[in-house]
């Protein structure tokens, strides 16, 4: 019989309570690795999810914990469990319409003349969860007459590997839904059981990887685009990590470049290097064009 608070294996089944310290250093590891910061008022939050990980660890303690992730060698695994358990992953088909028209009605026609020539157009959809946005992307171009015959790579990328294997699949249920047309069901998907599939022409339209915006090295896959949409991300972030991912978008974008934020995001005192441009169905972000001022 194993003493009271124990398992078989040996290891406190609830893990003693997490310190200050701990806390902080855990708070720390997490915010080392991927940006995600949490003020001192979430210890609870943070306690409580990743009890779950010192149990599947066999671990007794937090400092044990933070050990672990330090010097393991498994701790890239360990730290990719950790955000998916720290992170919300819930989004839908056509998600903020009113971004999407102004995408479809504004910027894409705007693009269609600034590449006509080489009728080639990139997009970036970063922090793209389970692939909802990314498809979404895809169907309105594929709506698009005008640009048929065009080159066109959508290239879609999130931290937690498992969303980027749903995306993949392209197997959705009826709450990603919620604000899709009937037309785009019953012409993009096919129903699997109770759920639905994507068509495979929209499917290979976009790229999907995992990648963290904090990685340098992985982010230098990534090439010149013409839009990146990074919607609902930079909420998780503090300022410091937000200013490094906003310069990363703005050094990825092209002249002219948009940059689409979830609605309740804004650069304001993130970053002055784009343009706050007033479109008739939203407000979005641009690179300005570089002006050239002859030899100083």
């Amino acid at each position: 019989m194993p003493a009271a608070g124990l398992s078989r294996k040996g290891f406190v089944a609830t893990p003693v309570p997490m310190s200050l310290e701990e806390f902080r250093l855990l708070r720390d590891l997490v915010y080392e690795y991927c940006g995600i910061f949490f003020k001192n008022d979430v210890q609870y939050l943070l306690e409580r999810r990743l009890s779950v990980r010192l149990r599947e660890n066999q671990l007794d303690t937090f400092t044990e914990y933070y050990r672990y992730l330090r010097y393991s060698s498994n701790r890239s695994q360990e730290l990719e469990e950790i955000v998916e358990l720290l992170t919300t992953n819930e989004t839908y088909f056509f998600r903020e319409d009113y971004q999407l028209k102004a995408f479809a009605e504004e910027i894409i026609p705007e693009i269609i003349e600034r590449n006509g020539a080489r009728k080639r157009m990139r997009i970036w959809s970063a922090g793209c969860s389970s692939g909802e946005e990314a498809y979404t992307i895809a169907m309105i171009i594929k709506e698009m007459p005008k640009l048929r015959g065009w080159d066109i790579e959508i290239f879609a990328n999130d931290i937690s590997r498992k969303v980027i294997q749903t995306a993949r699949r392209g197997l959705y249920g009826k709450t990603s839904f919620r604000t899709t047309d009937h037309y785009f069901l019953s012409k993009y998907f096919k129903p699997q059981g109770d759920k639905y599939v994507i068509q495979e022409g929209i499917r290979s339209m976009v790229s999907f990887g995992q990648l963290n915006l904090l990685d340098d090295e992985m982010l230098q896959l990534i090439g010149m685009v013409d839009v990146v949409f990074c919607r609902n991300v930079l909420i998780y972030f503090d300022k410091n990590a937000r200013l490094r991912v906003v310069k990363t978008f703005y050094g990825k974008l092209k002249e002219m470049g948009y940059l689409l934020l979830g609605h309740s995001e804004s650069l304001m005192n993130v970053s002055t290097d784009f343009e706050l441009v007033h479109l008739k169905n939203d407000l979005v972000y641009r690179k300005p064009a570089q002006v050239w001022k002859g030899e100083q």
